[in-house]
């Protein structure tokens, strides 16, 4: 605890997403372990859903909010887990609807500092009142730095007509190996574009790193160096790193029918797979993942949404499916205690879209890492881990449609679980590298406490 110095009154507004919401939760654990009192917000209904993530609730307030009706948006919708990814934009706009009691509730709160992530009015806000704002980056350094360096090249009308020229980092960019596909380039373009609430969603991002007093990072230079370095230079304020911020060991144990289900398979054995609480597969492409697991022959374990347009995972497996993999494979549509299965001894691989909670839950853990990425983060946080860090290796796809077989699932897990392949034993080395720096008590706690030095520092 920080007691001989200030104690810092923080308040915290995530974007109304799930995994927003309990990222800031988890840096506001490990700031209140330090003594600092913290003033979450978070809509009235959603509270109740992650109150069991608040270690100290005697240090960390959640102020409800209630979020506005929208034309479009369902009258009971709060996050984007309420709503289909086409629903979004209502509830950014929903979102910018609260500054009002935002505002009041800041007047009557006082803190010293607000961390926000998307909400771009707050800069501004807080501004007038005298309090400091701090974007906590909901994406990576690299990606961060990635955008930015896009974002000029769109505003300088240098992509108009000479988009493919995005399948190589932009200039000034520091990893130079970073290459994207023909159909990825096309959906950055199609993000560029991307409107989300009343404006781009780029620009709700940008807004908010050009105007808040400075930038926070989950991460930490042992492992992003680089780009902490660039976006230092680049942003010209202060970039503050938290380190990694890991989840506090779990005090509950994994469920009884998970728990008993994995210990029937030797250890390192089994695959889990899980692409978040958001992506949903097509349908040709959920039945070629599922029949490229069952080529592997090794037992599965798939926490999958149902794909577009099916209401389950049962009624949308290939035909025989199910009978075929009895007792090796599962495919579930619910939540799973994800930490804990990664911890499990019979987990030997973990197919993962590499979000930003997952990245690191993937790095923390002994599994061999096998990636596909959906999203522009995402693909190049994914593209950062298999091709700058080599610690996991990318499922193949169409260069030009970014599809994928059962051959390609099939034969990248194969290759990551075999200890004599060179690739296999390459991956395997430099993900226990990373884990090892993850790891280490010692450098989580001293981010964290030079990271409270520097939020004293910017109050002055």
């Amino acid at each position: 605890m920080d007691a001989p110095h200030l104690q810092l009154h923080i308040a915290m507004y995530p974007w109304l997403a799930m995994g927003h919401i309990l990222s800031f939760l988890q840096l506001a654990n490990k700031l209140a372990k330090r003594g600092h009192k913290i003033s979450f917000f978070i809509p009235k209904r959603t509270k109740a859903k992650v109150e069991h993530f608040n270690l100290y609730p005697q240090l960390i307030t959640f102020i409800p909010i209630t979020v506005p009706p929208v034309d479009g948006l369902p009258h009971d919708a709060e996050t984007t887990s309420d709503v289909p990814i086409s629903l979004g934009s209502f509830l950014m706009i929903a979102m910018d609807r609260t500054e009002k009691d935002f505002e009041l509730l800041l007047l009557e709160l006082k803190p010293h500092i607000v961390f926000f992530d998307l909400a771009y009015w707050i800069p501004r806000l807080t501004r007038n009142l005298g309090i400091k704002s701090l974007q906590y980056s909901p994406v990576s350094m690299m990606a961060s730095a990635y955008m930015e360096l896009w974002e000029k090249m769109y505003q300088e009308k240098i992509l108009v007509g000479n988009e493919m020229n995005l399948i190589n980092p932009p200039a000034g960019f520091p990893d130079s190996s970073i290459k994207l596909h023909a159909h990825e380039v096309r959906a950055l373009a199609s993000f560029m574009k991307l409107e989300y609430g009343r404006r781009r969603l780029i620009d709700l991002y940008m807004s908010g790193s050009r105007l808040s007093d400075a930038m926070v990072f989950k991460g930490c230079r042992e492992i992003e160096g680089p780009y902490a370095e660039f976006l230092e230079s680049y942003y010209e304020k202060p970039v503050l790193l938290s380190g990694p911020v890991l989840p506090e060991p779990p005090t509950s144990t994994l469920e009884e029918k998970w728990a008993q289900w994995l210990t029937g398979f030797k250890p390192g054995s089994v695959i889990y797979c899980a692409f978040g609480s958001e992506w949903r597969l097509d349908h040709n492409q959920f039945k070629e993942f599922l029949l490229g697991l069952e080529l592997t022959g090794f037992p599965f374990l798939a926490a999958l949404k149902a794909p577009i347009g099916f209401d389950s995972v049962e009624e949308a497996m290939p035909e025989g499916f199910k009978e075929r993999v009895h007792g090796i494979g599962i495919v579930y549509g619910g939540w799973v205690q994800q930490t804990l299965i990664l911890d499990h001894s019979s987990i030997g691989c973990f197919i993962t879209h590499f979000g930003a909670a997952s990245l690191l839950e993937a790095l923390v853990s002994k599994c061999q890492l096998v990636v596909l990425p959906n999203i522009i983060d995402q693909i190049l946080n994914a593209r950062m881990i298999s091709s700058s860090l080599k610690a996991g290796v990318e499922i193949e796809r169409g260069e030009e449609d970014g599809s994928f077989t059962k051959e390609s699932v099939c034969k990248v897990v194969k290759t990551v679980m075999d200890d004599e392949s060179e690739v296999g034993r390459e991956v395997r080395a430099n993900h226990s590298k990373l884990r090892n720096i993850l790891l280490n008590k010692d450098l989580e706690n001293t981010y964290i406490d030079i990271f409270c030095h520097k939020l004293r520092e910017l109050l002055g």
